[in-house]
């Protein structure tokens, strides 16, 4: 991506204007700052941190005048940016031509000024104008550093979920970063298997750009090996990735967990109204190698298929 597109600079600058001169001033101040102090923490387990530094250094100049017109400005303003910031981040082209449609999609959420600023959305548009995540396809997002200690790898074990998640963890060499996916509830037309696999095959993209890193994984109430019955539709997110060569490591049940799991669905709602169903996130960790024999063995098919 070398530029924006005239409409797009002209949405962002419409964003930016709708602030004084003089706070556009103190933005313009804050900005480097922020960006740097945000990019520190994205290696960080917590998604939402480089959101907290950037909320941070806008209530350090705004205090109680901060208002959501600033929120939007300050990502505006990073938006921006984006020409320079993307082509640094040495990204391959499946993540590339994803970015018009993000870059467009950032555009009028920013332009349409819903207030409140939902805080995951402003949590994902702080990381996306950064270039902490990149999109992996229409619905999921990745992040370029994400961490997977050796504690949960214990405790997984302890609690009596399976000793081989350990060998499995050594065999990654999973104490190097990972990628780690997200999910854009703001546009989830690839939420299904296609959107899925995409966003997999672009992290092998990704990865072999990057041979420091361990692989992607990802970490969600939908992995949980019990919706195999109780919602079958979902069955592929989890196996598709462990029938080539992803393992898993269980992180537990929360109300988070619980609320995401019953909002979509009667039918798990009713279960966990009941106690018959615990929502339990898990981590799905596919490591680099089999990872990149995967997409490449799909990117193969595809153009036998299209010969």
């Amino acid at each position: 991506m070398e530029t924006l597109t005239p409409a797009q600079i002209a949405a962002f600058e419409a964003v930016l204007a709708r602030v004084t001169p003089e706070d556009r001033a103190r933005l313009h101040g804050l900005k480097d700052a922020a960006a740097d102090a945000a990019a520190a923490s994205a290696p960080h387990w917590d998604f939402d941190q480089p959101g907290h530094r950037a909320e941070e250094a806008l209530q350090a100049v705004f205090g109680e005048a901060l208002t959501d017109d600033h929120r939007r400005a300050l990502v505006a303003i990073w938006a921006l940016e984006m020409p320079a910031r993307v082509p640094a981040a040495d990204l391959p082209t499946a993540v590339l031509e994803l970015y018009p449609e993000w870059i467009g999609r950032l555009a009028d959420f920013l332009t349409a000024g819903a207030d409140p600023y939902d805080r995951d959305f402003w949590a994902k548009d702080v990381r996306i104008a950064l270039v902490l995540s990149v999109p992996g396809a229409r619905t999921q997002m990745i992040d370029l550093s994400s961490p997977m200690g050796p504690g949960q790898i214990l405790r997984h074990a302890r609690e009596g979920w399976g000793w081989s998640v350990i060998p499995a963890y050594a065999a990654a060499q999973a104490w190097k970063p990972w990628l780690e996916v997200h999910t854009e509830s703001r546009e989830l037309s690839d939420f299904n298997e296609a959107g899925w696999d995409r966003a997999w095959a672009t992290a092998a993209e990704i990865l072999k750009r990057r041979p420091e890193m361990a692989g992607m994984l990802g970490s969600s109430w939908f992995y949980d090996p019990p919706l195999e019955q109780i919602s079958p539709r979902l069955a592929y997110l989890r196996l598709n990735p462990l029938k080539h060569g992803a393992f898993m490591v269980h992180q537990g049940p929360g109300d988070i967990h619980t609320q995401r799991a019953a909002t979509s669905s009667p039918t798990r709602a009713a279960l966990i109204e009941t106690g018959e169903y615990t929502a339990r996130s898990w981590i799905v960790a596919w490591p680099r190698a089999a990872l990149i024999k995967w997409a490449d063995a799909r990117k193969a098919a595809e153009m036998r298929q299209a010969a």
